[in-house]
């Protein structure tokens, strides 16, 4: 239901160049919030967290983390999860003070609209997000993309479920949202480029003991258009 899918041509401007300080002026810094996701430097202390390299997950009791890797322990995707409500985690490269959301979130509508959905921008606590219904074969699908701007970093978030319609609807993984930390390496990366994910040893052994009990396990796919923000 998840599986990653590719769309157009990648940003190619690397995200740690240098900016002049009047072009930085006028961009203004990324808005300062007292909930997460965190940027490293600034996360709690004190919580438990399951660590995946770019990406800490907080540890909640009732939601299940599932971690897709391949055969090399290299991970493609992270999806929490909560009865019938799902979220799907992706950080991404971005510059140091310049937010990109909006960029990615465009282009995410028209593609909505291009396969008959009626995508409704709203507004909420990290800025302008996306509401839409999908028809799948399965039925209808609710899905909400939340982009969070950080520094150097971009967070998507991807509700699925009740969770998408109102965070009322699943406290719990909203909450796990606010909890994540996004741990931006020193590699300068172009924009948009995902960041570097890894299983944790021991979910990598239980990842190899599952592919290999499991060798012709199919992966459905996510009911969601060609994925706008991996370019390339």
């Amino acid at each position: 239901m998840f599986s990653r899918k590719r769309g157009g041509p990648r940003h190619v401007r690397p995200d740690d160049a240098p900016q002049p300080a009047a072009l930085a002026r006028s961009m203004g810094a990324l808005p300062e919030r007292d909930f997460g996701p965190w940027d490293a430097a600034h996360a709690p202390e004190g919580v438990q967290r399951l660590d995946l390299g770019s990406m800490l997950i907080p540890a909640v009791e009732g939601v299940e983390v599932r971690v897709q890797a391949g055969p090399e322990g290299n991970v493609q995707q992270v999806v929490l999860v909560n009865g019938e409500s799902a979220l799907k985690l992706d950080a991404f490269a971005a510059p140091r003070t310049e937010g990109i959301w909006d960029e990615p979130r465009g282009e995410l509508a028209a593609a909505l609209k291009s396969q008959g959905a009626d995508p409704q921008e709203i507004e909420g606590p990290w800025g302008g997000e996306l509401l839409v219904r999908l028809q799948t074969p399965e039925g209808p699908v609710d899905l909400r993309f939340v982009g969070v701007d950080g520094p150097r970093w971009m967070l998507r978030a991807q509700f699925q479920g009740p969770a998408a319609l109102s965070p009322d609807n699943d406290a719990l993984l909203w909450d796990c949202l606010r909890g994540v930390v996004v741990v931006r390496d020193n590699e300068p990366r172009p924009v948009l480029e995902e960041l570097p994910l890894r299983l944790p040893r021991e979910m990598s052994d239980a990842a190899q003991q599952h592919a290999h009990d499991h060798p012709h396990e199919h992966v459905h796919d996510d009911p969601t258009p060609p994925d706008v923000s991996r370019r390339g």
